[in-house]
C-alpha cells in the first residue's frame, strides 16, 4: 500500500521585512519563512516531513495570493488582522500558546507572562518563550507583540530588527 504524498503549495513574497515563503496545506495556511525559497528548502522539507509525512513542496502563487494581499495590506498600514484558516502542526503546549498570541490585539504588547497565565500555566514563561521561538506563522500569530516582563525587546526568529519594525508598523514605540 502507498503512503499519501500531502501537497504543500508555496509562494514567494516580497515585504518591508525581505523576502517570505508562505506555504499552505490542503486545510489552511502552515508556515511562514523569512528570506526565499531555495535556502529555506531544508528547513521546509525537515518540517513537513515531521508533521505530514511524505510531501511534495510545489510553487502555486495564485492558491496564496489572499494571504499575500492580506500581508501587503498589513504592510502599508491597511490591515490590522489576518483572515483565512490557519493548520498548525506542533505540540499541544505549542498550539496553545500560538493561539493565545492571536488574542494579543494589533497596536498592542504582552509578556511572556501574560501568555503563560492565559493558558493556565502561569510558571511555564521559559516553555512560552520556546513555543514563541517555533512559531510556524511569523507576522500572522504575533509573536513579535510579545516582549519581556520589564519591557525588553528579548528575541525574535527574525532578528531585532524585524521585531522593532513590525511593532514600529503597528504604533509601538519600540
Amino acid at each position: 500500500m502507498t503512503q499519501k504524498v500531502h501537497v504543500l503549495h508555496y509562494a514567494e513574497i516580497s515585504s518591508p521585512v525581505g523576502p517570505l515563503v508562505l506555504v499552505a496545506s490542503s486545510q489552511g495556511l502552515c508556515s511562514i519563512e523569512f528570506g526565499t525559497f531555495t535556502p529555506n528548502r531544508e528547513k521546509l522539507d525537515a518540517w513537513a516531513s515531521r508533521w505530514f509525512g511524505p510531501h511534495e513542496l510545489r510553487e502555486d502563487e495564485q492558491r496564496l495570493q489572499p494571504i499575500a494581499e492580506q500581508l501587503e495590506q498589513y504592510f502599508k498600514g491597511e490591515r490590522s488582522g489576518f483572515e483565512g484558516k490557519l493548520d498548525l502542526h506542533g505540540t499541544d503546549f505549542q498550539k496553545k500558546v500560538w493561539t493565545a498570541l492571536l488574542d494579543v490585539p494589533f497596536g498592542r504588547t504582552a509578556s511572556y507572562k501574560d501568555i503563560a497565565v492565559a493558558i493556565g500555566s502561569p510558571k511555564a514563561v521559559r516553555a512560552v518563550g520556546g513555543a514563541n521561538n517555533r512559531n510556524p506563522m511569523p507576522v500572522i500569530i504575533p509573536c513579535h507583540r510579545i516582549i519581556g516582563a520589564g519591557g525588553d525587546l528579548v528575541g525574535y526568529g527574525g532578528g531585532l530588527d524585524i521585531k522593532v519594525l513590525l511593532l514600529e508598523l503597528e504604533g509601538i514605540n519600540a
